[in-house]
């Protein structure tokens, strides 16, 4: 167990196995321990040096409610202050949902230092909007989200308190930041893979992305969230073939 620290914050890591790295990052309500307990930590850590983050506000990191805190810039930094702690010069960067968001800001922030680049569950272009029906408009309030978060998943927010729920709207609102995410992507000179399970509505979307911008497109089994937990002992080897062909 171990903290970084980033604009006074605490943001707890782990580190596993040995070899070249590789960054796991969760998504939004999550933490790291979703890619212990979907298999994708073990998988990796035979022949890579698997870094798990809990992104600022969740898990074992500081959970403040200022809004500016969340912002992708500040997702990028506390990356990098982790990447800096570990002693990271290169790495292969995974991202879910959030995660995936968050890689986004990476590839703007320090393209020389990676590897490769998986956007799990995220179209970089569409972000939010690429998982709703075509009939939803606007934004979804996170108030919304949480609820229905709350009537299928209580499991997975059972730790949501009204003290730590500002930093997660918070969170949850600056993701409709995606200004520029395609032209960081392909200015980004290491390779650039999409990953959708294949019951996630993003999925088609991603898809479609891929082919416009000529990057790879990874199907696997489960939807938005069992792709990486429910399916993750299925899904977890191909990220790992994957990353082996990078």
């Amino acid at each position: 167990m171990a903290y970084a620290e980033h604009d006074g914050h605490r943001i707890f890591y782990t580190v596993q196995g040995s070899g070249p790295v590789v960054v796991l990052l969760h998504g939004h309500l999550l933490s790291s321990a979703c890619w212990r307990d979907g298999g994708f930590a073990q998988t990796l850590a035979d022949g890579y040096t698997v870094v798990l983050i809990d992104a600022l506000g969740h898990g074992q990191s500081d959970k403040p409610s200022a809004s500016d805190a969340y912002q992708l810039t500040c997702r990028a930094g506390e990356v990098v202050a982790v990447l800096d702690a570990v002693g990271a010069e290169t790495l292969h960067l995974v991202g879910h949902s959030m995660g995936g968001w968050t890689a986004v800001g990476l590839a703007r922030a320090i393209p020389d230092r990676l590897l490769s680049v998986t956007l799990g569950g995220w179209n970089p272009v569409q972000g939010i909007a690429a998982g709703l029906p075509a009939e939803v408009k606007g934004p979804i309030p996170f108030a919304r989200v949480l609820s229905m978060a709350r009537a299928t998943a209580p499991e997975l927010v059972a730790w949501v308190t009204a003290e730590n729920e500002p930093g997660l709207r918070a969170s949850w609102e600056a993701m409709g930041d995606l200004d520029g995410a395609a032209e960081v992507l392909l200015e980004c000179a290491c390779p650039v893979l999409l990953w959708s399970g294949r019951d996630d509505p993003r999925g088609m979307s991603m898809q479609t992305l891929a082919a416009q911008y000529r990057w790879k497109m990874l199907w696997t089994e489960g939807d938005h969230l069992t792709a990486v937990i429910g399916h993750g002992r299925e899904n977890a080897p191909l990220i790992r073939q994957a990353l082996e062909k990078n």
